[in-house]
């Protein structure tokens, strides 16, 4: 009998580039590293308020620095990110409320479909998202229908407030129970210090395509990872 996997809680929002990246390198690594992977859709401005923490593409030279890290990055991981046109009115003006509440619906009513679905949102043609990951037009109406009812309004709200419990201050927030402890980690880039608490050290290569054996690559550049399917 094999062991036990490890229970990590991915607390993210589509409005996160950076929770993208988190959510296909864990996607990628969830088999190979035994865990037990928990999506946890949430909400960015939420943590933002309980927090007191603000984007930081507010900041002229924060967002420079993010428009070219997120687009080193994405080729880098092997993610297709583009910086929106309409960035700033994405994230001050339409939100990620229903986008989210849409996936808290998904995960209490069709959870084998919230990977995909999620991914599918992240490509920012909301239109199809249900329709690409394989839900009927059925099924995507009646969450749609279900996005302003309280039961996924609670839900979303509880996912937000257990992330702020954690002590999250934005997003991804990855949380590891490992031996009756909770570590909570920030970011995308602390899939090296994950891999250690994991013990799992040697199972995790640079990310440089030259040294990534097939199969086992966070880039995603060789091998038929579990995200593949993204790119089709």
């Amino acid at each position: 009998m094999g062991a036990v996997p490890r229970t990590l809680e991915l607390f993210y929002d589509v409005l996160s580039p950076y929770s993208w990246l988190g959510f296909e390198v864990l996607c990628r690594y969830k088999n190979i590293w035994n865990i037990n992977l928990q999506l946890r859709p949430t909400l960015i401005a939420g943590i933002m308020k309980d927090s007191g923490n603000k984007p930081p593409a507010l900041l002229p030279r924060k967002a420079q620095y993010l428009r070219n890290d997120i687009r080193l990055l994405g080729q880098h991981v092997q993610v297709p990110m583009q910086f929106p046109k309409d960035f700033f009115s994405v994230i001050l003006e339409k939100g990620s409320l229903s986008a989210m509440r849409f996936l808290t619906a998904v995960n209490m009513e069709h959870p084998e479909m919230l990977e995909k679905v999620s991914r599918e949102l992240w490509m920012r043609v909301w239109s199809r998202a249900a329709e690409k990951a394989g839900m009927s037009t059925e099924q995507a109406q009646g969450l749609l229908e279900e996005i302003s009812t309280p039961k996924v309004k609670n839900k979303l709200k509880e996912t937000t407030e257990a992330a702020c419990k954690y002590g999250a201050f934005g997003l991804p927030v990855t949380v590891a129970h490992l031996d009756g402890q909770t570590h909570m980690l920030f970011g995308s880039d602390r899939m090296e210090l994950l891999a250690h608490l994991l013990g799992v050290c040697e199972q995790l290569f640079p990310y440089c395509e030259p040294h990534c054996p097939p199969q086992v690559s966070l880039c995603g550049r060789r091998g038929n990872s579990p995200s593949s399917e993204m790119e089709n």
